[in-house]
């Protein structure tokens, strides 16, 4: 081995390589940091208040996840603090499959309730991902018969494209185009057991194609693996998400979410097509079982959302957030305006135009994320918009008039 040549010890990249993402997406980031757009600390009076202390600048958030506003409501905290008191501790710090707290069993019973489905709680959706991948990609989810090709869609959340490397030491990893069917019936065809790994609702905006990912399960006996977070809470009858909503569950189908984003509290929640992968998930889930478990005040909020989520107000706030919705997109058409969903994109292909119009709005008060390879195609950088039900129509309609107004003299 020559000491000198580290092409001796540079890996296969089958799956991720750092140095080629990283040589185009840390400058942008870097250029952002510059920018006075990264590692901005605050103090909160409230979604549309946040203030700079040093500075005093206050601004508006528009790229946060709590599409609800539920991160503020008064029950949620409450149900934090309440936990805390009543169990006298943040946590027992040992595996839950060996020992776990009434709370939790609590919880978990809630969230069954509220889902229709076994649910696993986990300390995020990031580690359900991470631990239930893999027993996928292995074939011990889903029904024996063998290892599964895992079949990633492009636009998969890289909390799941990060796991293909473990997932490709247990099966085939492939990379499907967004939202292909053809392509995807075609691995069908080729294999005889397939995953299908993708959001519900995805975090640059857009749908699944639920309906005909359906069909192919039917045809194929396809698995579904979708991570929903960016729905749950906003959709459904009960906050269940779009994907849950639009199905019955079955041993063919996982959704995983994340209780920090509408559902605002913190932790997530594997909803599961089979009673027996409850507890298999317990014992094997690698990070699932681990002594990092939810925490109690997590616990408490996620009791009181759940709570909530069975009250009429659920419904009151997913209406407030469709007006916002509504009006943003009669003031900015995009290709997703119509979805119903709160995630929009200001197209301007340029990256470095995106952070300077990014940190033109934070001068004026609010807070929008620039968005850039690799979190998107190279070209297509953009200023995402999170809107939520909590924006004051007076705030809205003034951050409409001000991003028009920066676009006219950009």
């Amino acid at each position: 081995m020559n000491q000198n040549d580290p092409s001796d010890i540079v890996g296969p990249h089958h799956y991720r390589n750092a140095e080629a993402m990283l040589a185009h997406g840390e400058r942008v980031w870097l250029r952002a940091a510059e920018s006075g757009l990264l590692d901005i600390h605050v103090d909160h009076e409230s979604n549309d208040r946040l203030i700079v202390r040093e500075t005093g600048h206050e601004f508006t958030l528009l790229c946060s996840c709590s599409y609800l506003g539920l991160n503020h409501h008064p029950r949620i905290i409450e149900g934090a603090v309440t936990a805390l008191r009543k169990t006298g501790t943040t946590a027992l710090s040992i595996a839950e499959i060996r020992v776990r707290l009434n709370l939790l069993v609590e919880l978990e019973e809630s969230l069954r309730d509220l889902y229709r489905a076994p649910a696993l709680p986990g300390v995020s959706c990031s580690v359900l991902t991470a631990g239930i991948l893999p027993l996928i990609a292995s074939g011990h989810i889903g029904g024996a018969g063998g290892p599964r090709v895992m079949v990633f869609d492009r636009f998969c959340h890289f909390s799941m494209a990060y796991i293909k490397p473990i997932c490709g030491d247990e099966s085939l990893v492939l990379n499907c185009p967004h939202n292909d069917l053809n392509y995807l019936e075609d691995i069908c065809k080729k294999y005889p057991r397939v995953a299908y790994v993708a959001d519900g609702a995805y975090s640059m905006g857009g749908r699944t194609v639920l309906e005909g990912l359906l069909d192919l399960q039917n045809r194929y006996g396809l698995f579904l693996y979708f991570d929903d977070s960016h729905s749950l809470s906003i959709e459904g009858p009960r906050g269940e998400g779009y994907v849950r909503a639009n199905i019955e569950m079955n041993p063919l189908t996982l959704i995983v979410g994340s209780l920090a984003k509408g559902f605002g509290a913190s932790g997530g929640v594997a909803m599961l097509g089979d009673e027996r992968d409850f507890q298999f998930l317990y014992r094997n889930a690698g990070p699932v079982t681990w002594s990092q478990n939810i925490d109690v005040a997590a616990t408490g909020a996620c009791l009181a959302s759940a709570d909530l989520h069975r009250s009429p107000e659920l419904g009151q706030l997913q209406e407030k957030l469709r007006r916002n919705i509504d009006y943003f997109d009669q003031r900015f058409p995009t290709r997703f305006s119509g979805n119903g969903l709160p995630i929009r994109l200001i197209e301007v292909g340029d990256e470095d135009l995106a952070v300077r119009l990014s940190e033109e709005l934070y001068r004026n008060g609010y807070y929008c994320s620039a968005v850039f390879f690799p979190i998107v195609a190279r070209g297509a950088a953009g200023v995402r918009i999170m809107l939520r039900a909590d924006l004051e129509t007076d705030r809205l309609v003034s951050f409409c008039n001000t991003v028009e107004s920066l676009m006219v003299s950009a």
